[in-house]
């Protein structure tokens, strides 16, 4: 796969696919620093430290059941099981499956404007490793 349009992302939460709910996905991943410049250097040295990781998710609202209230709302400050790739496709070197565990940090259950399509966005805070799976 080269340069592609996103257009079939796949996410699930709790083993539950909001996917078709999903209108952007966002999955961070970074790295702390410490200094470790000594007296004499004439710059800034650095290592990384601890992995980290975060999901922001912008989904269309839905209350019916298995959908994304009825699978958010309970999970506010709970770690759960977070799985996003690329696209529907079999999990491969070219569509990764990223998995982990992460908190549901803030739910909105309602939020929006007279005449607008009712939308949520949720962030998870990783929990734990991510891991990159391509088979």
């Amino acid at each position: 796969m080269a340069q592609f349009v996103l257009t079939d992302a796949v996410l699930t939460v709790a083993a539950v696919d909001l996917s078709d709910h999903v209108k952007s996905v966002t999955l961070n991943y970074s790295s702390g620093e410490t200094d470790d410049t000594a007296m004499g250097a004439t710059a800034l040295s650095r290592l990384g430290t601890l992995l980290d990781w975060s999901l922001d998710v912008e989904f269309m609202q839905d209350y019916a059941s298995n959908e994304v209230d009825a699978t958010l709302f309970s999970l506010v400050g709970t770690s759960v099981a977070l799985t996003v790739k690329p696209t529907s496709a079999a999990t491969s070197a070219t569509n990764p499956e990223f998995q982990g565990n992460g908190i549901l940090l803030t739910y909105p259950p309602l939020s929006g404007s007279v005449g607008e399509l009712a939308m949520t966005s949720v962030n998870f805070a990783g929990n734990g490793a991510l891991t990159r799976a391509t088979s």
